[in-house]
């Protein structure tokens, strides 16, 4: 089997700690041969760390020396660098979201498909177990056709202390864009890509702009915080399905919460922890649903399905199309926030 030369792009939290330690793990079918980083001294810090042997100033020297990329830089380049690979003959995994705007990942999968490369999108909340079983439950009819999705994504006083996460031109929002986009690209994943119609949404940023706020995740500065802290929306799609959807990264509530739920024409379900309830069983938990264990960490299942993909392996568990889906209701939330009024999408 060939090996996959991989570069990395954006050196930061998340290329440390989920792609490139996965990708390491992977030695018989990845080579780690380069990184890239606009500061560059952080980018030769984590090159000798990870035993990496190429760093370049410039993204597009990277692109001389590897078959694919992963990209890890705010989400404004997103799509800028993911387009410029894609031209190179570069594979790409992009980190969540795929990009800011609708337009810019138009660009992206015009751009993946004009080339013939592959391009996936880092959402790893399907890897996870629950999701996996939830995902083959609605496919063997446990719960009939769906119809009302609730889903919450809820963080009590977790907002980003680090990075560029508070800054809106680089990330282009906060909680929903950041945090939120997981549960939405999970709930669209299960329910089968529904395409939206009709939405209406409301983004706060009151808690997190007020002095003195206690937060878990670091200090930021409330004078320039000027993204969304809470965001709460309705979703109506095009078959009649409909999604209530919440999330936050300083919500007072009690504790933490990550909540999905689907109830349909003849059972429903919750994701986490996963339960099944169907009346042909009394309502209660249909008991072969157990959990299975997994050894594999969601990112390294991940990286996996990608190396797979660009090796010819197997299929890609995230398509492109399905990712531009989550990013046109984050910007319909976002545009109905902004306006006032329910944002139609047909």
């Amino acid at each position: 089997m060939n090996k996959l030369k991989m570069g990395i792009i954006g050196v930061g939290g998340i290329a440390q700690q989920r792609h490139i330690p996965a990708f390491a793990g992977m030695e018989e079918r990845v080579e780690l041969t380069a990184v890239q980083d606009v500061n560059n001294e952080r980018a030769k810090s984590v090159a000798e760390m990870f035993d990496i042997p190429h760093v370049f100033e410039n993204y597009q020297q990277l692109f001389e020396v590897v078959d694919a990329v992963t990209i890890c830089t705010p989400n404004k380049f997103h799509s800028e660098i993911a387009v410029a690979a894609l031209n190179a003959g570069v594979h790409v995994l992009c980190e969540k979201p795929m990009a800011i705007t609708t337009e810019e990942c138009e660009a992206m999968i015009e751009a993946a498909r004009k080339n013939d490369r592959l391009l996936s999108i880092a959402y790893h909340y399907r890897y996870m177990p629950e999701a996996k079983l939830a995902k083959e439950a609605i496919f063997n009819g446990e719960i009939g056709d769906p119809l009302v999705t609730r889903v919450q994504a809820m963080r009590r006083r977790k907002v980003p202390g680090w990075g560029v996460f508070t800054n809106k031109d680089l990330q282009g929002g906060g909680s929903l864009i950041d945090f939120g986009c997981h549960l939405l690209d999970l709930a669209l994943w299960l329910l089968d890509d529904p395409k939206p119609v009709e939405v209406i949404g409301k983004t706060y940023n009151r808690l997190s702009k007020a002095p003195g706020q206690v937060n878990d995740w670091g200090a930021f500065d409330h004078k320039t915080f000027n993204v969304d802290d809470h965001v709460t929306s309705y979703i109506i799609f095009e078959d009649g399905m409909s999604m209530q959807f919440e999330c936050s990264w300083a919500a007072n509530i009690k504790e933490d919460q990550t909540s999905l739920s689907i109830s349909g024409a003849e059972g429903g379900m919750d994701v986490y922890p996963f339960e099944l309830y169907q009346t042909k069983y009394g309502t209660v938990w249909n008991t072969w649903a157990k959990l299975p264990e997994e050894s594999l960490s969601p990112g390294f299942l991940q990286a996996d399905n990608f190396v797979e993909s660009c090796l010819g392996d197997s299929e890609q568990i995230v398509k492109p199309e399905q990712a531009l889906r989550v990013t046109q209701l984050i910007e319909a939330i976002y545009k109905s926030s902004e306006t006032g009024t329910s944002i139609k999408l047909v």
